[in-house]
């Protein structure tokens, strides 16, 4: 029996989806991704975007945040385990290391004996750029 990940043909379709994700800067929900994808004059369906940002997730080529509230936006991302910086006002996203975090997270893990411990970490904030001008606007 096959995973159902491991066998992804890779079509036209999807090589677009790559293709954006690499052209892209920050965050994007698939509807933002299909909407870029057709005004270029790629014939992309909804569903093979959202099919091949799961099948990206799930092999670990982007990342995938959860906004409170808000729907999956996905991203390519740099290799390695990391975190994300996000202005709730622009969408700038910054990549940091956040040892202290990993350390936390296997200790209370362990003490509740879990193993095979994976976590996401998102934190929102205002950048120095949306932060100063909410201040000229003020």
């Amino acid at each position: 029996m096959t995973d159902q990940h491991a066998v992804v043909r890779n079509t036209k379709q999807r090589s677009a989806v790559r293709d954006l994700l690499a052209d892209c800067e920050g965050f994007h929900s698939a509807q933002d991704l299909h909407a870029i994808l057709r005004d270029r004059g790629e014939r992309v369906g909804l569903t093979t975007v959202y099919r091949t940002l799961q099948g990206l997730a799930d092999a670990g080529e982007i990342d995938v945040m959860r906004p409170p509230g808000g729907e999956h936006l996905y991203r390519r991302c740099s290799s390695g385990h990391h975190h994300h910086l996000v202005c709730r006002s622009c969408g700038r996203t910054v990549e940091v290391e956040g040892p202290a975090v990993e350390t936390w997270a296997d200790k209370v893990a362990g003490r509740h004996g879990f193993v095979n411990v994976s976590h996401t970490m998102e934190i929102f904030g205002t950048c120095p750029g949306c932060a100063a001008g909410q201040k000229t606007e003020s």
